[in-house]
């Protein structure tokens, strides 16, 4: 930073991002600018041109910008102040300039940082963008017509899907809770709540009551997965009919709805098409998944109410989760225990069936050749212990279902097969479908991402009798709602508590109508005992599983697997992008190469990359059409295959389109790390100081791909005294947590 830059060079700055913001600061019937404001008793403000007033009790002051609404009233002060000063400092100086000129609001910049200013409601706080006319008259007029939240009452019932459901005792709690929240000025909010409780009726209806006490207009529902996305948007049209809701999908025309449902990814490359103003409200389920470096932006860029939900246990929600939310002693701001619900009656308990073969535990050795059982599925494979496995659940399922739901016409019931990849669960499919050969292959199907019309698949699955059993890899571990599901088969290794326990959360829904009793978990990897869980003593993540286990070996993942062909017995138990309902392996550079191809090839005469080409927005169904146009059995071009050849987790179909027409290229990773940066920040509450030395530690960072305590003992960080000036920030221990964070949530994410 030059100490020479002045508040001229940061106003240069400021009127950008004013015109960023949809503001023209050459129009006086947008912005004014050195607006003199009186202070005294003679008058409020001087009228333009006016000769400067002298008194002994008044003084003529400069407000630097007025933002004026479409009537030319005041909306907002904006003071300007040079790089080197802090804009949160000229608080005191601008309120009085407010105040006169009747402006609710007040922006502080220094054309780097800005700060939005609801001085009636709350003290400043740092902001991304500036806000809107639009986004400024609403928060204005909500503000003046806003009903505190305990004048709308929660109602007893409420409709869904034809049904007629009361609200539980737990809901209504959270819904009270939140209430408190915000009364109290409190902007974030973290809600835990197990799977199958109800999340999404909870705050559909919060959703509906913040609106009808004015205290949001416009909502973003965030998700991280189409099935989650899709889950939204069917209870939303069920539970709030009356208030309009859309998709925004990647490449698609945004449109100005009440309600906006996106995937984090697509935000993400959306989030500079709105103001930080735009939304009032921003819900992110699975919150916890949202929070770390690029994700973080979607969420941070939002000067919003924030409400997080998630059915991950506190005790496996990272620190960043309940910093950003604002919560206390690292516990939710509400939580409603697993075990309550299973005893209240509001969730399914479980059983287990366990079974371990010799190959699965032992490994096996051929021609001298050693083969780990932990590499089961990516270096080896054997026919005969997977068809063990198949007959086992199969075997047991048709004996017990009856017991589990006495009203379950058609056995063996409901059941998911987690199997460890697209080829092996293609296999594990055959092998079911053989076991009924009268069925004519209809028993079981694999659903996975990129099977065509998988939104179909699972429409069958749930609502027609056959097949009774899906075959999945990473799709319907979470967002998935089967009711009538008995049967939960683990045919592979989970390590991971939060995932077992999404997995786990597939059956614990209540289907009185078949008069459910339980489920069953079939584990035939030791994944119940590794985490200690059982039906009498329920493993909600504050115990079980002992030390950490070690990291995996890494091996290289050929393109075919090995098939030992070995008769197995029973004890009692990389650099490829996955394609297609089979898993067919094919090299990253071969799949983008043939991906850039087929694009190219098909530009000329596909109406719909001629407008990507030409930079338009494209409609939904125009989106849709495209996506299943490309995800072909020639190739299976989907988002998630491209994100992971790409390595960008964040793209969307079109940004690989126009990467592939040579239209854009991927964001260097030090634009995307500085933008982490910024949004790390923004979720924080640090104070300048921190803020100063913090660039520091993050200049570093980009330098050398990540951040440690340990670099603060070397060059060139060592030689300015960065180890002591830190701990006389933050303290000792807090430092190391703030650094270890900054690399976790900045660095380490973006590798």
């Amino acid at each position: 930073m030059s100490p020479h830059e002045s508040e001229a060079d940061a106003r240069i700055l400021i009127d950008e991002m004013l015109r960023r913001a949809g503001w023209d600061p050459a129009n006086k019937a947008d912005v004014l600018t050195e607006v003199p404001v009186v202070l005294g008793a003679l008058s409020d403000i001087a009228a333009p041109g006016a000769e400067p007033v002298s008194s002994a009790d008044t003084s003529l002051k400069r407000a630097d910008y007025v933002l004026l609404d479409q009537q030319g009233r005041p909306l907002a002060v904006v003071e300007a102040k040079k790089k080197a000063i802090d804009p949160y400092t000229a608080k005191t100086q601008t309120l009085p300039y407010a105040e006169k000129l009747d402006a609710p609001f007040i922006f502080l910049s220094n054309g780097e940082q800005i700060y939005f200013w609801d001085y009636g409601i709350a003290d400043a706080r740092p902001v991304a963008s500036f806000f809107s006319r639009r986004d400024l008259e609403r928060l204005r007029d909500l503000r003046r017509h806003r009903t505190a939240l305990a004048a709308v009452p929660i109602p007893e019932f409420y409709q869904s899907h034809g049904e007629t459901f009361r609200f539980r005792d737990y809901q209504i709690s959270c819904l009270r809770a939140i209430d408190r929240t915000i009364e109290l000025g409190k902007r974030r909010f973290l809600a835990e709540l197990p799977t199958g409780t109800g999340k999404t009726d909870v705050i559909c209806q919060q959703i509906k009551r913040l609106i009808e006490s004015g205290h949001v207009e416009r909502v973003l529902f965030l998700v991280d997965r189409d099935n989650l996305a899709k889950q939204a948007l069917d209870a939303l049209f069920d539970l709030l009919p009356t208030h309009s809701t859309y998709w925004l999908r990647a490449g698609a025309v945004r449109q100005e709805k009440q309600i906006t449902v996106a995937l984090l990814q697509t935000m993400v490359g959306r989030v500079h098409d709105y103001t930080s103003g735009y939304f009032d409200l921003v819900v992110t389920d699975e919150c916890h998944r949202s929070i770390y470096g690029a994700w973080q932006l979607a969420l941070t860029h939002f000067d919003a109410l924030h409400i997080g939900l998630t059915a991950t246990p506190a005790q496996y929600i990272e620190r960043n989760t309940f910093g950003f939310y604002q919560c206390r002693d690292n516990q939710p701001d509400f939580s409603y225990r697993i075990q309550d619900a299973f005893k209240e009656g509001h969730l399914c308990p479980y059983r287990f069936a366990k079974g371990l073969t010799r190959l699965l535990s032992d490994g096996a050795t051929v021609d001298g050749e050693d083969f780990d059982p932990g590499t089961f599925e990516r270096t080896w494979t054997n026919a005969d212990t997977n068809r063990k496995m198949m007959a086992e659940f199969d075997r047991l399922a048709w004996a017990t279902y009856r017991d589990q739901a006495p009203g379950q016409k058609t056995g063996p019931g409901k059941t998911i097969v987690f199997a460890l990849t697209k080829h092996h669960a293609a296999r594990l499919e055959q092998y079911l479908n053989a076991l009924h050969p009268e069925l004519k292959g209809a028993y079981a199907a694999v659903i996975t991402s990129d099977i065509p019309d998988a939104d179909d698949a699972i429409r069958r699955f749930k609502r027609e009798t056959y097949p009774q059993i899906a075959v999945t890899v990473g799709m319907l571990d979470t967002g998935f709602n089967c009711r009538e599901l008995l049967h939960v088969v683990l045919a592979r290794p989970v390590r991971s508590p939060i995932l077992y326990q999404q997995i786990r959360g597939r059956g614990t829904r209540t289907a009185p109508h078949i008069g459910k009793k339980h489920f069953v978990i079939y584990d035939f990897f030791g994944n119940h005992e590794y985490f200690n869980d059982s039906d009498t003593d329920v493993f909600t993540g504050s115990g079980g599983g002992g030390t950490s286990p070690a990291k995996p070996k890494v091996h290289p993942q050929p393109r075919t697997l090995r098939e030992l062909g070995l008769e197995d017995q029973w004890l009692y138990r990389a650099a490829y992008v996955e394609v297609g309902p089979e898993g067919e392996r094919v090299d990253k550079r071969e799949y983008i190469t043939d991906w850039e191809k087929a694009v190219r090839a098909a530009t000329s005469a596909d109406p719909v990359l001629q407008k990507i080409q030409d930079g338009q927005a494209l409609s939904d169904t125009e989106a849709a059409a495209l996506a299943a146009r490309l995800n072909q059995p020639a190739h299976y071009f989907t988002e998630e295959n491209l994100r992971h050849a790409y390595r960008q987790p964040v793209g969307g179909l079109v940004d690989f389109i126009r990467a592939a027409l040579g239209l854009a290229k991927t964001r260097p990773r030090e634009e995307q790390l500085e933008e982490n940066f910024r949004a790390w920040l923004i979720a924080k509450q640090f104070t300048p100081p921190q803020v100063a030395y913090l660039q520091l530690l993050k200049n570093r960072g980009l330098a050398q791909g990540r951040i440690t305590v340990a670099d603060l003992f070397r060059p060139p960080l060592q030689h300015l005294n960065a180890a002591a000036t830190g701990t006389e920030l933050f303290g000792e221990d807090a430092l190391k947590a703030v650094i270890e964070d900054l690399d976790h949530s900045v660095f380490a994410t973006s590798a």
